[in-house]
Formats: structure tokens, C-alpha cells, sequence
């Protein structure tokens, strides 16, 4: 029977993560069972960072981005040793479950955990990349393309009014939801992402007669793991002998406050989260499909998701 729960969140932060907490930890409280707060994920459980959680220690925290119970990497957690040592300080501590939130490097570790240690577990999806297989949205992912989406519309007033040439960088190291879904909602001239190859002869030609044309700004956007900015802006000025900039966004793309999109669902998945540790289904992962709740199992949350792109691109480069 099932009477203490730990939650945790590691890997990259997302805004939303906050939500999910405060709603798991309520939601647990309410079904009568203990929650046990496990700082800086998969790290703070090695090293024994708990601290009991109640009704208060989530007050105020729906609208707050990053996570109050911190997150780190933790290589070590990968090792037998490590996961053993995971093991033992959850026995040590009568947790008899746990709520992880996460990513697809984060849900690998829970994965482990299940099979290889049979821990009780449930996963919510939560990553700004938006890449867990199985699910239409992840938590954070709706806020980070708006962060995105905000700064990409006061590059196109300069890049507008100094007839420049912008490459923007966004995170996405192996996928190219930001990056696509802020190049169409943003009307970019162009994107680059992992899931698709690029040619830089065919986009500097349609540069150089953009420009014949009267064309005088473009706004290119670049997913981390497709393309240095860097480097498609030093291509484009060789190729072209036009004037180029490059905006890296970076890590604001993490931060800020979750939109309600983000605080809505992540409230909803940290409710279900519960009630699959109450009906003792485990080693599964919710998520958003359409607008339902979906529960699958985490060995195939993690599995790569396949991305449709090719509409999409096509949409952005005929609106161009």
C-alpha cells in the first residue's frame, strides 16, 4: 500500500514545473498520503536531499518558472552504483513512490529505476523541447516558444528598419518544435532544424534575389542542433556580401512565467500523476494529446519522436 511519495524534478527546467508540483503535492495530501520533497533530482536522491512538504510548501509558486525543488545533471545517477545508492536512501525513507518530472534524459533514468530496480514511479512530461514520443504538448513548451516568439518580434522592428539580414538561434538540440513553430508563427523567412537538410545555396540565392527584388530584411531561424547562428550568418555574409546579424537567445527561453496553456496543463498532469500511483500503475508517462490526457509507458516516451516538419516548412517558405 502506498503511503509516502517523493517528487522530484531533474534535467533541464521548464516553466510549468512549479505548477506540477504544488498540484501533486496538494492532490497527494488530499488522498492522505506523505510527500517527501527531493531536491536537485536524481543528484539530491543520492545525496539524501529530502524534506517533508505540506500544504504551505507549495503556496504561491502556480506562476513562478524554473522549480523550487532545484535541478541538476547528475551522471553518477547512470551508474549501477548510483542507481543503487537512489535505491537505498528511498528505502531508508519509506517512499514507496515516485513523481518525476522531466524530459527525455530525465525519463531514461526513471526508466532504469522501473525496470532494472522495480521502483514505483509515474512520470510527467515536461520539457521545453517538446520531443517525449507519444505526447502533442509537453509542459514548458507552450511558454518557451512565446518567450521565443516575444523576442523575435522586436528583432523584426531593427531587422526591419536597418534592412539586415537576422539569424536567430533557439534552443532545440535534437528537435525543431521552437524553432518551427516560432519561424511560422513569427512569419520567418526561413528555418533550420535537425530534422531536415539544409541548403545554403538555394537560401542565399533566394536572399540575393529577395534583395534585386527590394527585398531588404530577412529574419532566419536556427534550432541549436541544426546549425551554429554563427555560422549560417558567416556563410550567408560570404556568399551574399550582404549585412548579417546574429541573436543567440539562449537559456531565456527557460525562464520566466509559464503561460496559462503551461499552468493548466501542468496542474492536470500533476493530479493524474497521483491518481496513477493510487490505482498502482507504474513505470507509465502523461502527457497532452489534442486536448485529453494520455498515459503511456515510459520506455516508449522515451523512444525518438518523429516530427512533421515538411508541411510546416513548406507553409513558411510559400508565406515568405
Amino acid at each position: 500500500m502506498i503511503k509516502k511519495i517523493g517528487i522530484l524534478t531533474s534535467g533541464g527546467d521548464a516553466p510549468g514545473m512549479n505548477a506540477a508540483i504544488r498540484s501533486s503535492v496538494r492532490y497527494a495530501l488530499y488522498n492522505k498520503l506523505e510527500v517527501m520533497g527531493i531536491y536537485r533530482g536524481y543528484a539530491g536522491l543520492i545525496n539524501e536531499e529530502l524534506v517533508q512538504m505540506n500544504h504551505r510548501s507549495v503556496s504561491n509558486i502556480i506562476n513562478l518558472g524554473g522549480t523550487i525543488l532545484k535541478t541538476a545533471r547528475c551522471p553518477e545517477f547512470f551508474t549501477d552504483e548510483g542507481q543503487k545508492r537512489a535505491v537505498e536512501v528511498l528505502k531508508k525513507n519509506n517512499i514507496d513512490a515516485l513523481v518525476i518530472i522531466g524530459g527525455n534524459g530525465t525519463q531514461s533514468g526513471a526508466n532504469a529505476l522501473a525496470k532494472n530496480w522495480h521502483v514505483p514511479l509515474v512520470c510527467i512530461a515536461s520539457t521545453i523541447d517538446n520531443d517525449l514520443n507519444g505526447f502533442d504538448y509537453t509542459i514548458g513548451s507552450d511558454t518557451a516558444v512565446n518567450t521565443a516568439l516575444d523576442a523575435i518580434d522586436k528583432i523584426r522592428n531593427t531587422s526591419t528598419s536597418m534592412e539586415r539580414i537576422f539569424v536567430v538561434e533557439v534552443m532545440g538540440r535534437n528537435s525543431g518544435f521552437i524553432a518551427m513553430q516560432v519561424a511560422l508563427a513569427g512569419g520567418a523567412e526561413e528555418v533550420l532544424v535537425p530534422e531536415r537538410k539544409f541548403d545554403y545555396e538555394s537560401l542565399c540565392h533566394d536572399i540575393v534575389n529577395g534583395n534585386l527584388r527590394g527585398k531588404v530584411s530577412w529574419i532566419i531561424i536556427v534550432a541549436e542542433g541544426a546549425a551554429s547562428a554563427a555560422e549560417v550568418s558567416k556563410q550567408i555574409q560570404e556568399m551574399t556580401e550582404l549585412d548579417v546579424r546574429v541573436v543567440t537567445l539562449g537559456h531565456i527561453q527557460r525562464g520566466g512565467n509559464p503561460t496559462a496553456r503551461d499552468r493548466i496543463l501542468a496542474t492536470r498532469l500533476g493530479a493524474a500523476s497521483v491518481d496513477l500511483i493510487l490505482k498502482n500503475q507504474f513505470a507509465k508517462t502523461v502527457g497532452l494529446v489534442g486536448e485529453d490526457l494520455k498515459v503511456i509507458d515510459t520506455e516508449v516516451a522515451i523512444q525518438k519522436k518523429k516530427i512533421e516538419v515538411d508541411y510546416f516548412y513548406k507553409l513558411i517558405r510559400v508565406l515568405t
